[in-house]
């Protein structure tokens, strides 16, 4: 567990039991944002594979169909973590964990630093109903069965290409990850693998989008 560190207030006569206490205890030193980017600013220094498009008012970063994008930063911060932080947009026809045989997914979704991949998931914009369901993962990893939309924190946008007219086929998530990380640089990379064989156009069919990527560096008494 990780906790703020909120200063001493030991009292003379337990001041052993406390120390004792709090010596066990991992404890946040130093916290701070190494990179942040909504693209407002029509930024994408440090970034690869990167695009730009406005979409309801705002700029975003996409829109992506089996592609792979990536932040680089370098000279970190003394840190033993990293908290990975992505404002993530999907976009139209997501089928999570479909039982189809491989025709519409499934449909994951990843992210990494340097080379090594620590999430990975599935998504569905499909509607449930009490007969038919195309579960998702998130907010676990793949393979794990969840509602569509469960963990989202908006639901009701449109979609973007293939449903750019009707309601709840994007749905936003706000992707937490706290890794171990020592190294004085990273690249933290993301990407998908979507699935859509009986499909025409693949990339209107299912997308995805970034609307911000916050990474913070975090070093602990640990």
């Amino acid at each position: 567990m990780i906790r703020i560190k909120s200063g001493s207030f030991v009292f003379a006569l337990v001041f052993g039991s406390l120390w004792f206490l709090s010596s066990c205890v991992e404890t946040v030193e130093e916290q701070q944002i190494v990179y942040y980017n909504n693209f407002s600013g029509v930024d994408l220094a440090g970034f690869e594979n990167g695009r730009l498009f406005v979409w309801r008012g705002d700029t975003i970063a996409g829109y992506y169909n089996n592609e792979e994008i990536a932040v680089s930063i370098p000279e970190l911060p003394p840190h033993n973590y990293l908290k990975i932080t992505v404002e993530l947009l999907i976009h139209d026809t997501w089928d999570g964990n479909p039982s189809d045989g491989g025709v519409s997914g499934p449909d994951q979704w990843y992210m990494g630093a340097d080379d090594t991949e620590f999430f990975r998931t599935t998504f569905s914009n499909t509607p449930c109903a009490s007969t038919f369901c195309l579960y998702q993962s998130y907010p676990n990893n793949y393979f794990r069965q969840n509602i569509p939309k469960t963990g989202a924190i908006q639901t009701n946008l449109p979609g973007l290409c293939l449903f750019g007219t009707t309601p709840n086929y994007t749905t936003r998530y706000r992707v937490e990850q706290l890794i171990e990380h020592i190294n004085p640089s990273v690249r933290v990379f993301m990407g998908d693998n979507l699935l859509q064989t009986n499909s025409p156009d693949p990339r209107c069919d299912e997308s995805w989008s970034v609307a911000a990527v916050q990474i913070e560096t975090i070093l602990t008494n640990k």
